[in-house]
């Protein structure tokens, strides 16, 4: 117990170097970087389907889960929608564990190992985020990417929630949003006739006949290779702001980039497919269009220009930023959903339960006419009123949403020319997209707990028009994206699905 991780101390000696002033910090947050790691994982071992564990026993104060080779792993209950770390210890035969990384390896299960590394690197990256954290402030962000910011802790239910690998010390400081820098995003000429372009190109990331091509300077450095001298003084470089996702950042004159950054950030590795540039243009008109339909409840930040050199690790997309939808002279502010904890709004059980009505209904009302979003935490925002009411939504980055051409038709709404994962008529790949997004993600997350998610769910379903969609999302657990199951099954593509206690479930409809 309590001995410094291999990971922890290579970002120690990293720290020593570069900013020998947060070591000491650093040293102070392990503990709670452990606990919150843990208890993600604990969570995942609890509700996910791997294969090695064959059974679960919850009693009084306690959950055992049996393995595979006959040993037994107890811990306390695990409430599937908890944000707070609440595991601080497991026990594995007898013998108590207080790191995540540790667990996954002396589990010993198939491609454990792997992932027990990232367990580590995840650890100590969030002690590393949480040592350079100023004091809290009451007031408000003004600027749409501090809000970003404020969004320490990374995924909620991912245990590699800040696991980065391949950043060193100095690049985690230099480019994660949480440590608040401002990253030179430099730019690449690259031949027009040479890129597939959808929508319009700004003219500030043009050069005569070449485009401008804005990549993140991680990936210029470690996928590009472009030297000191390769990058020429007259690049055009922009001074940004990143944003929670890393690879996208906030211009200084309003919109976002999203860059190519072909690193594995939680569970996937993030590059920016020919196939989405292409698509970019008439998924983002239609978009527009079907939230005309929520009576003002929605908006879809517009794709201004797409971009690609022909290579997943060379593509840039442009689009507004979502603050364009708020009336600054009215005291409005756009809120990423992830960031809302950081506002204390959700502590009062009314304000959760008005702002899971409205997204529910904007949810629901687009799954109805044909579109499931991934609403998770990042793409969906919130406009608040100056007084903090939840007034209607935004939803920003739709290359992974899902359209379907039967419900489309039912309702009269045109079908745009798409092709490939983003259409399907599958009722249930419809729905696992935005119930594990919205409801067992955003809304879980923003309540912190199953008892306040039942709360507001109970509260804000009672005045929703009763669908079919409605039906299923109250009569059958929750389906969620088994995050652990996908990171230890390498040869298995796509995602994988398991299914968690729904707070409704119990109730009278």
């Amino acid at each position: 117990m309590h001995r410094p991780h291999p990971a922890e101390a290579e970002v120690a000696d990293e720290l020593a170097e570069v900013r020998p002033d947060l070591l000491s910090r650093y040293a102070t947050e392990l503990a709670g970087a452990r606990a919150a790691v843990l208890t993600r994982l604990w969570r995942a071992l609890a509700h996910e389907p791997l294969p090695w564990i064959t059974g679960r026993e919850r009693g009084r104060g306690e959950l055992a889960l049996r393995l595979a080779d006959g040993r037994r792993l107890h811990g306390p209950p695990a409430d599937p929608y908890a944000t707070a770390a609440y595991v601080t210890a497991v026990h594995l035969d007898g013998q108590a564990y207080d790191h995540p990384a540790r667990l996954m390896n002396d589990l010993a299960v198939p491609h454990g190992d792997g992932f027990a590394a990232e367990l580590g690197h995840s650890v100590a990256s969030s002690a590393l985020s949480r040592a350079g954290q100023p004091a809290p402030s009451a007031e408000w962000p003004v600027a749409d990417w501090e809000w970003e910011q404020r969004v320490v802790d990374g995924h909620p239910y991912h245990p590699n929630c800040r696991s980065r690998p391949g950043f060193s010390v100095a690049e985690q400081l230099a480019y994660g949003p949480e440590h608040r820098p401002v990253v030179a995003l430099g730019t690449v000429p690259v031949r027009v006739e040479d890129c597939l372009v959808t929508g319009v190109w700004p003219d500030t990331m043009r050069d005569g006949g070449r485009l401008l091509l804005p990549v993140h300077p991680w990936q210029a450095a470690h996928v590009l290779k472009r030297t000191g001298d390769e990058r020429a003084a007259r690049d055009v470089v922009f001074a940004a702001h990143p944003l929670m996702s890393l690879r996208t950042l906030a211009l200084p004159d309003g919109p976002h980039v999203k860059t190519a950054l072909s690193a594995r950030l939680t569970s996937s590795v993030r590059d920016i497919s020919v196939y989405s540039v292409g698509l970019s243009a008439t998924v983002s008109s239609f978009a527009e269009a079907v939230a005309a339909r929520t009576d003002g409840l929605l908006h879809v930040t517009r794709t201004l220009g797409a971009a690609t050199a022909g290579s997943p690790d060379l593509a840039a997309v442009v689009r507004e930023s979502p603050q364009t939808y708020a009336a600054t002279d009215r005291g409005e502010r756009v809120v990423p959903v992830a960031a809302l904890p950081t506002t204390g709004l959700p502590e009062s059980p009314s304000w959760l339960a008005d702002f899971t009505r409205l997204a529910l209904t904007v949810g629901l009302c687009l799954l109805e006419l044909g579109v499931a979003l991934e609403a998770h935490g990042q793409n969906l925002l919130v406009v608040l009123s100056g007084t903090g009411a939840p007034l209607r939504l935004v939803y920003r980055d739709l290359a992974d949403i899902r359209v379907s051409p039967a419900r489309l038709a039912r309702h009269g709404v045109p079908l745009p020319e798409l092709t490939g994962r983003i259409v399907t008529d599958d009722e249930q790949a419809l729905r696992r997209k935005l119930f594990g997004s919205l409801v067992a993600g955003s809304l879980a997350a923003t309540a912190g707990s199953a008892a306040a998610l039942g709360t507001a769910l109970e509260t804000a379903v009672r005045d929703l028009p009763r669908t079919p969609d409605l039906a299923a999302l109250l009569g059958r657990p929750l389906p969620t994206k088994a995050l652990t199951l996908m990171r230890m099954s390498p040869g298995t593509p796509g995602d994988q699905w398991t299914e968690l206690p729904n707070p409704l479930l119990d109730q009278s409809w």
